[in-house]
This record gives C-alpha cells, sequence and structure tokens, in this order.
C-alpha cells in the first residue's frame, strides 16, 4: 500500500465495522490474502460474536446448519448440525483467538459517522471509542454490522399492550437470570424465534402458548447428521468435512428450489411431516399448521429433532391462530372472543431492520439515503466508493453470503493495487432502465416493514439480487469485476 510512513493505529488500509461472524470472516479473509495490509475491527460491545453474544433467551440457537454457517476455514466439527447460542458463541471467539484475529478487534469502539473524501481517496471515521469522540482513516470499509438494529426492537402494533399488569419481554432483550417458573405465558409470533422458545420454556413455565396471527411451516430435522457421522468415520477428517460441508450446500439448496417451483408438492411434504409429528395432540393442522403463502416465500423453520412438536405433547403448551382483539391486564382478548390468561407475553414479532449500524455515510459530506440506492453484485451500494455491505441469504445459512463478499472484496482489492487503482465505484451507467426489486427475497412482516429503509436490487445484472451461494462462489472468484463499477487512478502524493 505504499512506502509512505503513517500511523497505523488511525490510519488504515481496511477498516472492519463488527465483530460478529461477519466481521471475524471478512478478518481473516483480508489478514490472509492481502497480508500486507494493515486492518482493524471496530466493535461496538464489548465481546466477539454480534448476534450470538447479544441474544440470550432461553434455547437460542441457529436455524441453519453449522456445517454451512460455520466458517469455511475453520469447519464445524461436531456431530450435531443445529448449535446452541452458546457453543456458537464458543466457535466463533476460539475461530478468532486461533487466527489473531481477536488481537485486531477494538471494543467499545461504535462508529458515528463515516465520510468518504474524495480528494484523499479515503474514509474518515468518527467513532465512540469508550465514551471518546475519535476518528481514524482508511482507503476502504467493509460493514459487518449485520441487517437489524441492536438497541431497538421492531414495534409491533398490539392493541392494549399498554394495560398489561404482568411482564412484558422481546427476545432480542430476555432480563438475564429472569425466572418464569411456574408462569402463564404468551409467545406472540410465528417464527424461528417463537418455534425455538416454546420447547425450552415449558420445561419451567406452568404453560405456554403461541399466539400467531399467521402461521409457518416447520419441520423436524435430525438435530445429529447420521450420514456425516457415518462418513467421519471412515474418511480423512478433511475430506469428511468437505463431504459434508457440501452435502449441506446442495440438499437445502435443491429443496428450496423444488418449494419455488413445485409449492403445492412442497406444501404437501411438510405438512405430512407435521400431522405426523403431532400424532394425537390436542393442537390441530388446520389452522395451525397451514400458512396462506406458499414455502419459502417466507423463511421455513426447522426444529432439531422435532423438539417444537415435542413441547405440543406435554400438556402445558398449545397454539392458537387468530389475531389480538385487545391486551387486557391479565391477558389477551383474541377477535374470536378467546381470552388467553397470562403472566408473561413474549413479543417474538421480528426484528427493527437497519444497515451499517445506524452510522451516517456521505460521501463528500453529502449523505447518502440507502434506500434510494441499488446494490451492486450483493456487496457495494451505488455511488458509494471504496466500501462493502455484508449481506447474507434468506434462503441458506449467513456466513455463506458473508463469505462470498468477503473473497470478492479481496479481489477486487487485488485488482486495484496491481492496476494502481484509488477508487472504485458501483455506477449504474447512463440510460440503463431497471426495474427495482426487494434487496431480500422474502415477504416475513419485519422485511416488508423496512423497505423504505434498505437499498434496492434491480432486474439488470450486474444489480440483480444475490440468488444462490454456488453462483455467488463462482463471481467472488471468476465472474467480472469491470461491469457497473467505475475506477479511478490513485492521485499522486504532493510533497
Amino acid at each position: 500500500m505504499g512506502s509512505i510512513e503513517r500511523d497505523t493505529r488511525v490510519d488504515l488500509d481496511v477498516i472492519i465495522i463488527g465483530a460478529g461472524i461477519s466481521g471475524i470472516n471478512a478478518g481473516y479473509r483480508i489478514q490472509n490474502e492481502l497480508p500486507g495490509y494493515q486492518y482493524t475491527i471496530l466493535e461496538a460491545r464489548d465481546a466477539i460474536g454480534g448476534t450470538w453474544d447479544l441474544f440470550r433467551y432461553p434455547g437460542i440457537r441457529s436455524d441453519s446448519d453449522l456445517h454451512t454457517f460455520g466458517f469455511p476455514w475453520r469447519p464445524w466439527s461436531k456431530s450435531n448440525s443445529i448449535a446452541d447460542g452458546p457453543s456458537i458463541r464458543k466457535y466463533i471467539r476460539e475461530s478468532a483467538e486461533i487466527n489473531g484475529i481477536d488481537k485486531k478487534i477494538r471494543f467499545h469502539n461504535k462508529l458515528l459517522t463515516a465520510d468518504w473524501s474524495s480528494s484523499t481517496q479515503r474514509w474518515t471515521l468518527s467513532v465512540d471509542a469508550d465514551g471518546e469522540e475519535t476518528q481514524m482513516s482508511a482507503r476502504f470499509v467493509i460493514f459487518s454490522t449485520g441487517y437489524y438494529d441492536y438497541n431497538t426492537p421492531l414495534k409491533a402494533s398490539i392493541p392494549g399492550i399498554e394495560n398489561f399488569q404482568g411482564k412484558t419481554i422481546h427476545p432480542q432483550f430476555w432480563p438475564e437470570d429472569y425466572d418464569y417458573t411456574g408462569k402463564k405465558m404468551i409467545i406472540i409470533g410465528s417464527g424461528a424465534t417463537a418455534i425455538t422458545l416454546l420447547p425450552n420454556l415449558v420445561e419451567k413455565a406452568a404453560h405456554v402458548t403461541i399466539l400467531q396471527r399467521s402461521p409457518s411451516y416447520i419441520m423436524a430435522l435430525p438435530a445429529v447428521d447420521p450420514t456425516g457421522n457415518f462418513i467421519r468415520k471412515w474418511l480423512p477428517t478433511w475430506l469428511a468435512h468437505t463431504l459434508v460441508r457440501w452435502k449441506f450446500l446442495i440438499l437445502p439448496f435443491i429443496f428450496f428450489k423444488f418449494c419455488r417451483a413445485f409449492p403445492n408438492a412442497a406444501r404437501k411434504i411438510i405438512q405430512g411431516d407435521a400431522k405426523k409429528q403431532l400424532g394425537n395432540c390436542n393442537v390441530p393442522l388446520d389452522p395451525n399448521f397451514k400458512p396462506s403463502y406458499n414455502p419459502w416465500e417466507q423463511r421455513l423453520c426447522v426444529c432439531p429433532d422435532g423438539d417444537f412438536f415435542k413441547a405440543l405433547h406435554r400438556g402445558n403448551a398449545d397454539m392458537v391462530t387468530d389475531t389480538i382483539k385487545t391486551v387486557t391486564a391479565k391477558g389477551i382478548q383474541t377477535d374470536s372472543g378467546k381470552f388467553i390468561d397470562a403472566d408473561v407475553i413474549i413479543t417474538a414479532t421480528g426484528l427493527k431492520m437497519q444497515l451499517a449500524g445506524g452510522s451516517k455515510i456521505t460521501v463528500d459530506n453529502k449523505r447518502i439515503d440507502v434506500s434510494t440506492k441499488y446494490v451492486w453484485k450483493g456487496v457495494m451500494l451505488q455511488d458509494v466508493p471504496n466500501a462493502a455491505i455484508v449481506i447474507g441469504y434468506t434462503n441458506a445459512s449467513w456466513t455463506l453470503g458473508a463469505d462470498a463478499t468477503a473473497r470478492l472484496v479481496c479481489r477486487l482489492l487485488k485488482k486495484m493495487d496491481q492496476e494502481k487503482e484509488g477508487v472504485a465505484t458501483a455506477t449504474i451507467e447512463p440510460g440503463l432502465k431497471m426495474n427495482p426489486s426487494p434487496m431480500l427475497n422474502l415477504n416475513s412482516t419485519y422485511i416488508e416493514k423496512a423497505k423504505g429503509d434498505l437499498p434496492k436490487s434491480g432486474d439488470v445484472a450486474p444489480w440483480k439480487p444475490r440468488s444462490n451461494y454456488l453462483a455467488d462462489y463462482w463471481v467472488a472468484g471468476y465472474g467480472n469485476l469491470n461491469a457497473g463499477l467505475k475506477f479511478s487512478k490513485i492521485l499522486k502524493k504532493v510533497n
């Protein structure tokens, strides 16, 4: 990056925002593929792990298999495909420590603003460093902050919630060491969080009711992959990890495509499995497991070893598919006339979506409104130079998308170094006709609510939304880096 001396504590080649799974992965790719680069990771909180350190609700676990959710450079070696939060947190922390990435992290460093200067071809970042505002600069910024607001949950419209005299909890901010033994609890929601909470809450609670406006598709999958155990027993470790990973890459992808191409057949398979799991349970299949949308129009929920269905057989759990008329002091009155008594209401109603951790992004002092911008190859915001946003997949493991982004960024930086380019900016060609489409291809409520806050995809390459990891893996390694990017040569230094 040149021989001019600089203070690498504040003047860096790359700054990564966020020390979650995406940030740690980006750090690994930068230090291994661009070993001459100086980089740091800014983390607003006091720990590695991002989501997996923030969320502490009972039973928190992955809703993707760890063989693809784990890092490709440090394969998940345990037999269980679905892992709990503490195991994932430990895995991320150990992966960072083994590779020295933890030493690059600056904790309690929250990004406030990021301003690009065309005159210097650098970013200036204003950072709250443990209460003191400081500045640092970088040639390239990678926003690995995830897609939701860590500090504010999605505000759900629940009529009369202010009347409730019991305890109201949002899973994102579960009280530490909260004892719910003997409590009557209502979980409002039908997504992965609700499906995860129920089997854990019924262990101690007197009664737990899931109250859902619209059902989800739920499938029971083995917590431990029997094929993987067989492969690991007979093949070398490196080959076994590779085969297991590819199995979990390809089979879920095929099933996703099957669901989108043949929704009626997919619905019969999923609901047939649910009916089998329910057996003689007093919770009926209809309407509780019959969504109005097709499979994979919203994210499909999985439960390891059918733990969700087993919880419904215990006798202290049930489901109600209805809308809320009002919340009273003692519970919830539904529109159909049913009253559900409660000591605790849990609002598992989704996340408030947010990019770049809520920081202000400006280019030459002009603020960028991300909702008006398109995304180049799912990686770079239109008109925002030398910056990448890390967005994973809605239909596969988040880490797959994060790694595709990190690999593409490294390849782009290598190209810029070789060709003496100082700036790369995603730019829409004049006269290009393009129809906007959502960046995330699901119609979940919290995604629908965030459409006015998120950038857009188009219907013309390279502005199309990401489709699958296999295609993005090829693009990251071999795809065209010129279409849709405008390059500018490195400015000559003036002494």
